[in-house]
């Protein structure tokens, strides 16, 4: 096998970004989304510097709960019923004023715990608009066969902004404090804009159903009738929250690190660390048939990546062990999303776009909040091995419990879901 051969074999698909409008979409989100994550840690060192307590940092996990929740899914309906770039548009923007907003707190030094939460509220409210709304657009823009290396594509530039964001963040709030981190994330925000005004009209397609409560209800059918789907969901929140050691980063660094912000830095880049790599050598993702027990598997990893990361006594071992966990973690968002994208209706698309942004942003909020809660009872090593453990026996018993998941074969007839009126991807 020549090289060429084995790099196309083993290699991510690169295939997508040769569509100029998607390309756009992709690098704007990764840019954007490296201003995101400094944000996302500056945040969490300014409530610690101001509390210095792990459950007021696991407080933001809440604060982000709640809007990703309500506007998750009212913002999936909406992305059915409405042009989805004029809508990929609006959210962008109150994300954007929610990082102004803080900014203008930081030079000021007005910040408080309260309105440091309602603020990162407002934030989670614009991000629950975008992300569904961004997920529905994509196969509108790409050939189906090519769905799953974008999504994949799309994960690993999130997990690149996921690393160089933590680390520059380190540096930042060392170095200019937190209104530089802020500062940076409004800067770097142009790019997803610029990406979202060049999008062409995407208007509904198929019957289009009023934006509402009815229509939320109706796309939570159709995840119920589909027990493959909704077992994905499930194996995805137990991950996040039982595992997810995010908000015990300042404490454990302030413990064991002297309180180093770069090693805050990196404990929080680890994950996406592994993300990287995973998506860089994400060739063999698509050739898995059985999903269902591979995602079990991979999830269970993880939460055992995690447990052992939190018994590490040095900051290479723990973020090399926690690396392990976004590679795998990475693994597993691909094979969920590309069943939502490639088997829902277009029509349905917006709002199971809702559901997974509700799951995938809310299980870390639930993470947070657990993490922080369990801290203040066990200590931050506790919290972490403890939901790590958890994690790996609770996503064993749950999705090797359901036949319809365990048999789950990506195209094949296992993806009958028997009795329940729906097809498993």
């Amino acid at each position: 096998m020549g090289l060429l051969q084995l790099g196309r074999r083993h290699l991510v698909d690169v295939r997508p970004l040769a569509v100029p409008a998607y390309r756009r979409l992709w690098l704007g989100q990764g840019v954007s989304y490296m201003g995101f994550q400094l944000t996302s840690v500056a945040v969490s060192a300014q409530i610690y510097a101001i509390t210095g307590s792990s459950f007021w940092v696991g407080m933001l996990g809440p604060a982000n709960l709640v809007p990703l929740v309500v506007f998750g899914l009212w913002g999936g309906a909406v992305a059915d019923a409405v042009d989805r770039r004029r809508l990929l548009i609006g959210g962008a923007l109150v994300a954007w004023a929610a990082t102004l907003a803080l900014l203008v707190q930081a030079w000021t030094g007005t910040a408080s715990v309260g309105l440091l939460l309602a603020t990162v509220a407002v934030h989670a409210t614009g991000f629950a608009v975008t992300s569904p709304t961004r997920g529905a657009i994509i196969p509108r823009l790409l050939p189906v066969e090519q769905v799953p290396a974008a999504n994949t594509l799309n994960f690993l530039v999130s997990s690149i902004g996921a690393v160089i964001g933590p680390l520059l963040a380190g540096v930042a709030l060392a170095r200019g404090g937190v209104a530089v981190a802020y500062l940076a994330d409004a800067v770097l925000f142009g790019a997803s804009l610029y990406a979202a005004l060049r999008l062409p009209r995407l208007a509904p397609l198929g019957e289009v159903t009023r934006p509402g409560l009815r229509s939320v209800v109706d796309g939570l059918r159709y995840i119920a009738g589909n027990r493959v789907v909704l077992m994905s969901f499930v194996v995805d929140v137990i991950a996040m929250a039982f595992a997810l050691p995010r908000a015990l980063f300042p404490e454990i660094a302030a413990e064991r690190f002297g309180g180093s912000q770069i090693a805050f830095g990196w404990l929080s880049a680890g994950m996406a660390i592994g993300s990287v790599a995973g998506g860089l050598l994400s060739g063999w993702v698509g050739r898995v048939r059985r999903q269902g027990v591979a995602l079990t598997f991979t999830i269970a990893v993880w939460g055992a990546s995690v447990a052992a990361s939190g018994l590490a006594g040095e900051l290479w071992l723990m973020v090399a062990l926690l690396a392990v966990g976004g590679a795998a973690d990475m693994v597993s968002a691909v094979w969920r999303q590309t069943i939502l994208q490639t088997h829902a209706p277009d029509e349905m698309r917006g709002r199971m776009q809702g559901v997974f942004t509700v799951v995938v942003a809310g299980g870390p909020r639930l993470g947070d909040l657990r993490a922080g809660a369990t801290a203040t009872w066990f200590g931050a090593t506790g919290a972490w091995v403890g939901g790590g453990l958890a994690c790996a026996a609770a996503v064993l018993a749950a999705g090797l419990a359901v036949p319809a998941f365990r048999n789950y074969r990506a195209g094949g007839t296992g993806a009958r879901d028997g009795g329940s009126g729906g097809t498993g991807a």
